[in-house]
């Protein structure tokens, strides 16, 4: 008898692999920087994880704003609107509120150090 996968099944073998690939993408930009940087860029892409439901791992999605490549301060900036309720929108406000402004600083840095690839519609 064969085993049915469910979606559910099938988005946990998927996340896995996007997780692994992410990790690996992190790790081999980090190679050629300074011990530091590699940390920076490893410690941001496993803030960014939660950022994935919606901004997918790449930052890249385009039904949602994309975020790979944006300038730094423009999302620390952003980020902190939501945070302070200035800019609306609860789910990124339950998001960022948990982050401390050196995590928002870190996840927007691993962010913006992604090459731009996918315009705003």
């Amino acid at each position: 008898m064969a085993l049915r996968r469910t979606p559910l099944s099938f988005l946990g073998a998927q996340r896995t692999r996007q997780i692994f690939a992410l990790a690996t993408t992190a790790t081999l930009a980090g190679l050629g920087a300074d011990r530091s940087s590699a940390q920076d860029i490893e410690r941001g892409a496993r803030l960014a994880a939660a950022c994935a439901s919606c901004h997918r791992l790449d930052g890249r999605d385009t039904a949602i704003p994309p975020i790979a490549g944006v300038d730094q301060d423009k999302l620390v900036s952003a980020m902190q609107a939501f945070k302070s309720g200035k800019r609306p929108s609860q789910i990124m406000y339950i998001m960022v509120r948990s982050l401390t402004d050196e995590e928002v600083a870190t996840v927007a840095h691993y962010f913006s150090t992604l090459g731009k690839e996918t315009t705003q519609p």
